[in-house]
C-alpha cells in the first residue's frame, strides 16, 4: 500500500467496508438460519436491489481505494451517483408525508454526495494517477 493515503480516501474505503460487512453478516445469518432475518434488513443499503446479485464488490472497491487504484475511484463515484439517484424517490415521498424515513434517506444522500464530491476533486484524482 502507498505510504500516504489521503484521510478522505481512507474514510470512503471504510464506508464501503462497513457496507460490505453489514450485508455479509445479514447474508450469513440468512444462510445459517433461514427465516431469521428479513431481506428488508439489507434494503437501506441495497435500494431495492436485494436480489440483484453479489455485493462483495464493495470490499473490492474499498481495497482498491486503499491501493489508490483509479478504477476504484471511478467505481466509487459511479456507485455513489447511482445510489443517490435511487434514493431521490423515497426521500421525495418521505418529504411529502414527513415520515421518519426522511432522516435516513436524507442522510444517505448526504453521505453519497460527500463521497462523490471528495473523490471527484482534482487533488484527490491526482493522487490516484500513478
Amino acid at each position: 500500500m502507498p505510504a500516504s493515503i489521503p484521510t478522505g480516501v481512507t474514510a470512503t474505503a471504510f464506508v464501503f467496508f462497513l457496507a460490505a460487512v453489514y450485508l455479509g453478516l445479514i447474508g450469513a445469518v440468512m444462510l445459517a438460519s433461514p427465516g431469521a432475518l428479513s431481506m428488508a434488513m439489507g434494503a437501506p443499503l441495497l435500494n431495492g436491489l436485494e436480489l440483484a446479485g453479489p455485493y462483495m464488490f464493495l470490499v473490492l472497491i474499498g481495497w482498491g481505494l486503499l491501493g489508490l487504484n483509479n478504477w476504484a475511484r471511478r467505481a466509487a463515484i459511479v456507485i455513489g451517483i447511482i445510489g443517490l439517484v435511487m434514493l431521490v424517490p423515497s426521500v421525495s415521498a418521505a418529504a411529502v408525508d414527513f415520515r421518519a424515513s426522511l432522516l435516513w434517506g436524507g442522510l444517505g444522500i448526504i453521505v453519497r454526495v460527500m463521497i462523490v464530491w471528495y473523490l471527484y476533486q482534482s487533488p484527490v484524482a491526482e493522487r490516484f494517477s500513478h
